[in-house]
């Protein structure tokens, strides 16, 4: 066979239709390799990379990748990709050798990706023959909870625990209504809300301008609605979910002491759902959860929470560095190994 067949082209990709029409049509993608997670990035200057890997002039793959400052050395973040067949190998060769060289462009002492596929043998042993490391910490979420959209909307309700049943019944029995927003001056409120949430779990809560132009990048191509629960005039809850190719995403969310006493995030999520399943969604992904038994996590609540919606727990191969300055890198390995032992992630 003619070598040239498999030759592997990399190249910038500077066109967001081109973009968009590989990576919507891809069946693992979700909003970290879209063009808008990229243009989001870019409002927080920092230097995002996008290349399309070509066969015969025709797209085989992609990956968007975001340049990190890190204290200890600068890093090329890759969540939820890069976007390629794992079969393939002279296009995993050719796509890893091409991310690797646009970090060494930008100085940076690794590469971590976190592919948008499911935990398996086979990718592991593809991941350590093509010479990627496991990474000390994950890139984003590995576990999560998934609700397969193609069944009725019957079955979904059926499938839920009956306490997350009880709790949507009851926030409509007691008239707590959803309303919806495309508009980024509302983050104004889920920001503060998330201040409060903040305190009240101890985590540390995101800047506004992150969340503001993260809203807008998705607001801009009708891919995200920010979901506010009210009783009569009061605000019990919001959730920031975003909708992009084959799959939903509840990525943030907030609440007030008021919802404890009224559910008004249950009812938030399951109107999310039938609106993702509206838009056509094969999945909700109610994004990142703990091992299942785990108590005493700073997640360990909203796991459960999650998990009364009736999914599947679904686990993502876990981040992987590919790495280029290793005497910096081994600092770097060490620091996060502890950290990670440390808050137990």
């Amino acid at each position: 066979m003619n070598s040239m067949a498999h030759s592997i082209e990399a190249r910038s990709i500077s066109d967001k239709a081109t973009w968009e029409q590989f990576v919507a049509g891809r069946e693992e993608s979700n909003f970290l390799q879209s063009w808008q997670w990229g243009e989001f990035n870019k409002k927080l200057n920092k230097t995002v990379i996008r290349l399309g890997f070509y066969q015969n002039n025709t797209i085989v793959g992609v990956c968007s990748g975001i340049v990190e400052n890190a204290r200890r050395g600068r890093y090329l973040a890759v969540a939820g990709g890069p976007l390629i067949d794992w079969t393939e190998g002279h296009v995993v060769t050719a796509a890893l050798e091409a991310i690797k060289g646009a970090a060494k462009e930008h100085r940076c002492v690794y590469v971590r990706i976190r592919p948008q596929h499911v935990e398996n043998e086979i990718l592991y042993k593809t991941f350590t023959h093509a010479g990627l490391k496991k990474a000390p910490m994950h890139l984003t979420a590995d576990l999560t909870s998934q609700i397969d959209l193609t069944q009725p909307v019957e079955t979904l309700l059926a499938n839920m625990r009956k306490t997350t049943r009880y709790e949507i019944r009851k926030a409509e029995s007691l008239k707590i209504h959803i309303e919806t927003s495309t508009n980024p001056a509302d983050m104004d409120t889920f920001y503060d809300m998330q201040m409060e949430t903040a305190k009240r779990h101890g985590f540390v809560p995101f800047s506004k301008q992150f969340l503001v132009e993260q809203f807008k990048a998705f607001a801009a191509d009708g891919n995200v609605l920010l979901y506010k629960a009210f009783h009569e005039k009061q605000l019990l809850a919001e959730a920031f979910v975003i909708f992009y190719g084959h799959e939903a995403a509840y990525h943030y969310g907030s609440s007030t002491d008021a919802a404890r006493k009224f559910p008004g995030a249950p009812l938030i999520q399951w109107e999310a759902i039938k609106e993702a399943k509206q838009r056509g969604m094969k999945r909700y992904n109610l994004w990142g959860i703990v091992p299942e038994g785990v108590t005493g996590h700073r997640f360990s609540g909203v796991s459960v929470f999650k998990r009364g919606f009736g999914g599947q727990d679904v686990a993502y191969m876990p981040a992987h560095d590919i790495v280029i300055d290793s005497v910096r890198y081994s600092l770097n390995y060490a620091v996060e190994s502890l950290r990670r032992k440390l808050r137990r992630l």
